[in-house]
């Protein structure tokens, strides 16, 4: 992510509308229409600016402990219809039950928690984790 690990400072994404509009020029760029956004960790400070701005030009929605969710409301989350699948590891009892916390009141979700799986589920569990979100897409028009 642009202005994050060893990547260079970037001035657009300082601002969440900055995070938003970066977001919404690659999807652009790749022609995507309707994708299914996964976002883990740090990809929330992108991902959510633009699911709460943009939430029907997504098919899904499928965070995984990300950061920033402390930063919108009950209210507007549930502004949000976008299907999402709330996806976290039992071991990752930080950042994922705050999250869970406050994505819950988007009206479309639904939970899937990873057993023995941390921060990073997708790494510690990649089978329970893609078939979790295989049978999360499998349910999307």
């Amino acid at each position: 992510l642009p202005g994050y690990g060893d990547s260079p400072p970037a001035e657009m994404v300082v601002t969440a509308q900055g995070r938003r509009t970066f977001l919404d020029h690659v999807l652009q760029e790749l022609g995507m229409q309707r994708p299914v956004l996964v976002s883990p960790s740090m990809s929330g400070r992108f991902a959510l600016p633009f699911l709460l701005a943009h939430g029907d030009r997504l098919a899904g929605f499928v965070p995984i402990a990300p950061v920033g969710t402390r930063d919108y409301t009950a209210e507007q989350y549930r502004g949000v219809q976008t299907p999402t699948l709330i996806l976290y590891g039992d071991h990752d009892t930080g950042l994922a039950l705050q999250a869970l916390q406050n994505l819950q009141h988007l009206p479309e979700h639904r939970v899937a928690v990873l057993p023995g799986a941390g921060h990073a589920c997708y790494l510690d569990k990649p089978e329970d984790f893609h078939q979790a979100l295989l049978g999360f897409l499998s349910q999307l028009k």
